[in-house]
């Protein structure tokens, strides 16, 4: 209010009656120019005091009660505002200033049906008065935007409800009701400094036990998993208010929530995975709102799926706490060895460079790395896997493994195939050859496994120039050359089925 124009205040006048009336007129009237002096110089404290002495030397003139009503107007002191008015329509109930300061206090205090009753009056006293029929309008459209946002709570649009909010505020600037509204969406939204900071200034400014301010500080706060002090705020709003339905609610889904993921907590602690995993889902269906305690039952959740073998589970349950919570590094790590060990080296390298850039600890290197490193050997042909063996298996698996895989491939088996055939199981033969001349070598497989280049394995050439056949000959025993007439050495033969 205080940036707008001064609103008009009355002129000085004096009545011609008995001598000492008129005096105390007199000293009353010039109170009430000084004050207007003081008034249109912007100076509304000023002329408070002395509309204030006024009063003091004439406590029946409207006008009085009047300008120093427009003063605490234009000071945003509107109750002081409205309680002035009525006293100067006690005294004078044709008085259509007063109803229109009036309806002006009631709307600046978001009062916007009674607001409409003053302006009415006014048209009822001065029916051609522009100013309360663009108030009215001011007021309709208050409550229209009141009711929508009321809606919006409903549906859970809360970004269009502290719209509709602002939309009020606007012309109703010291109405904590709307003020209140605004910060409750605002913390459903997850703005809990805002909607904090809207609260505080009411506790702090206007009433220090507004239950629904409390109400609002104890909102952010469970939303904030800061669950204790949440119990404290919504237990201070219930006994200043028992019927306060919104605290209730709150106050009953934040202790089933606790209380569930505890109890989910106990039954993992005891080994129980699989029902701490119900409980965990569980947990996650009581409040959806509430992200970062949703967030760690997310992780919990994924921590039971990757001892249950389900890192699909596991993996996806990280995602959902990082989406809550993107600052949750267990979270990452948690998915980072989720992808290392379903060998998703690329996804785990990136989570790890996340996680060191946020924390950039020996540990946290330590295991970029090594993902790293596996990204590396992901890259290069997979020994093991042509093979067909794990990455644990003895040198005993390995010769077993490539005895079957060479007598599958080898070039003689498939001679009556079609080229292309020949030609495909060809590269698998000499596949498998290479696979097997570097893991049946102790240092060759040390250095394979460490991650070195295949070039450095054997010098220049590596083992793209190692031919296959021998590799074969050395392991089935016979003499050197290409293919082998009258069958496959050391008695073995191709079973087709």
């Amino acid at each position: 209010m205080s940036s707008e124009a001064p609103m008009d205040v009355e002129s000085p006048h004096v009545e011609n009656t008995h001598t000492e009336l008129l005096k105390t007129n007199i000293d009353a009237e010039k109170k009430k120019a000084e004050g207007n002096t003081f008034y249109t110089n912007k100076q509304y404290k000023e002329a408070i005091e002395c509309y204030t002495e006024a009063i003091d030397i004439s406590p029946t003139c409207a006008a009085y009660y009047g300008n120093r009503a427009a003063a605490y107007m234009m000071l945003n002191r509107y109750k002081e505002a409205l309680s002035d008015i009525r006293e100067s329509l006690k005294i004078d109930k044709s008085f259509v200033k007063g109803y229109l300061r009036e309806g002006k206090c009631q709307l600046a205090l978001g009062e916007a049906q009674a607001a409409t009753c003053s302006f009415k009056k006014v048209l009822d006293l001065d029916p051609d008065n522009a100013s309360a029929k663009t108030d009215i309008a001011i007021a309709n459209g208050v409550m229209k935007f009141e009711d929508m946002a009321e809606g919006d709570m409903q549906k859970g649009d809360y970004r269009k409800a502290v719209f509709c909010m602002d939309q009020c505020l606007q012309k109703c600037p010291a109405c904590i009701k709307f003020k209140l509204k605004k910060a409750e969406a605002l913390g459903l939204l997850g703005r809990y400094q805002e909607a904090q900071e809207i609260a505080n200034d009411i506790l702090q400014r206007e009433d220090s036990m507004n239950s629904d301010a409390l109400y609002v500080r104890g909102l952010c706060l469970y939303y904030e998993d800061m669950v204790d002090k949440a119990f404290q705020h919504f237990q201070q709003v219930l006994r200043l208010a028992p019927d306060h339905g919104k605290a209730k609610e709150i106050y009953k889904k934040a202790k089933a929530l606790k209380a569930k993921k505890e109890e989910g907590n106990t039954e993992f602690r005891l080994g129980n995975v699989q029902k701490a995993h119900d409980l965990y889902t569980e947990a996650l269906e009581i409040d959806p709102l509430n992200k970062f305690t949703n967030s760690k039952l997310y992780f919990n959740r994924a921590t039971v799926s990757s001892k249950l073998n389900r890192m699909d589970d596991a993996i996806s349950d990280c995602s959902n706490a990082i989406e809550l919570d993107d600052t949750y590094i267990k979270a990452y790590l948690r998915r980072a060895k989720c992808y290392m060990d379903t060998e998703q080296y690329e996804e785990a390298v990136r989570d790890y460079e996340k996680i060191f850039k946020t924390d950039k600890s020996r540990e946290h290197k330590r295991l970029l790395q090594e993902a790293k490193l596996e990204l590396k050997k992901s890259k290069r042909k997979d020994y093991y896997k042509i093979l067909g063996v794990n990455k644990s298996a003895s040198m005993e698996e390995i010769k077993k493994a490539y005895r079957k895989r060479a007598l599958i491939h080898h070039p003689d088996r498939h001679s009556h195939d079609t080229p292309d055939k020949q030609k495909e199981e060809e590269r698998k033969f000499k596949e498998v050859g290479e696979a097997y001349g570097v893991l049946s070598d102790t240092r060759k497989k040390d250095r394979y496994d460490s991650g070195a280049d295949l070039d450095d394995l054997e010098g220049p050439g590596g083992f793209d120039h190692v031919d296959p056949n021998v590799i074969f000959q050395t392991f089935f025993g016979g003499g050197g050359g290409g293919g082998f007439p009258g069958g496959f050495p050391g008695g073995f033969s191709f079973q087709f089925g």
